[in-house]
């Protein structure tokens, strides 16, 4: 099965950008997976092609209107019924690995970029969409929020990635950050390689890494220690 994205933009020649070469271009010359940007322009119904307007009670920038951006999402619904559709914004839920991970299980996935001030909040009671972050920042428009949502998604696919073991370990997978690498020469500018990493002895290597994803995620990101946490109690 291809995995098959569709993203609703008013830049379609944005796609598939950096998603054309490496493991996700490799993996769409194969087959793996295939994308179809579509111009929100094109559901625009005046001659001018409108699709933003001014903000209810004043203030500034553009808001994407509801009625082309309905429009536009019932097309990808009639291409692909079965792929849940997310709008790339701000005011979303941040995404995680466990929805990445259930999203490249499935058919594929609509993405919805915004633009402007953002989306007419009207769409989201009116059609079934999904609306993630990608962190607690602010992009020009939701673009790049959805390439990378589409690189995490297809580095999963099978077949993508060399070693199959690469997606399992690795930072939230398992709700921690992932432990840090190393590689030669064993010694750099006087700090070098642990010892244990160089010992063969695998039941202590595996410790080690352990006690190293535990320890930098409760100092980088307590917040994921907590959930690990209370997860485990």
């Amino acid at each position: 099965m291809t995995f098959a994205a569709t993203v609703l933009t008013l830049y379609p020649e944005m796609f598939p950008g950096p998603l054309g070469v490496s493991l996700a271009g490799r993996a769409m010359a194969e087959g793996k997976w295939s994308i179809n940007p579509v111009q929100i322009r094109d559901f625009a119904a005046d001659k001018h092609r409108t699709v933003d307007d001014t903000p209810a009670g004043g203030g500034a920038g553009m808001v994407l209107k509801v009625d082309v951006l309905a429009a536009a999402i019932d097309h990808a619904r009639e291409l692909a019924p079965d792929a849940p559709v997310l709008a790339m914004t701000p005011r979303g839920k941040p995404i995680s690995q466990a929805r990445i991970r259930a999203l490249a299980e499935g058919p594929g996935v609509t993405l919805l970029c915004g633009r402007f001030e953002g989306f007419d909040e009207r769409i989201f009671a009116g059609r079934n969409v999904e609306e993630v972050s990608v962190g607690d920042i602010v992009l020009s428009g939701g673009e790049c929020a959805a390439l990378m949502v589409l690189d995490a998604c297809i580095r999963l696919l099978p077949g993508v990635m060399g070693a199959a073991s690469s997606g399992a370990e690795e930072s939230f997978e398992d709700g921690l950050l992932e432990y840090p690498h190393y590689t030669r020469p064993p010694m750099w500018e006087g700090r070098a390689i642990p010892e244990v990493l160089r010992s063969g002895d695998h039941a202590k290597i595996a410790a080690w890494r352990k006690q190293r994803a535990d320890e930098d995620t409760r100092l980088r990101r307590p917040d994921l220690w907590e959930r690990h946490r209370d997860a485990r109690v």
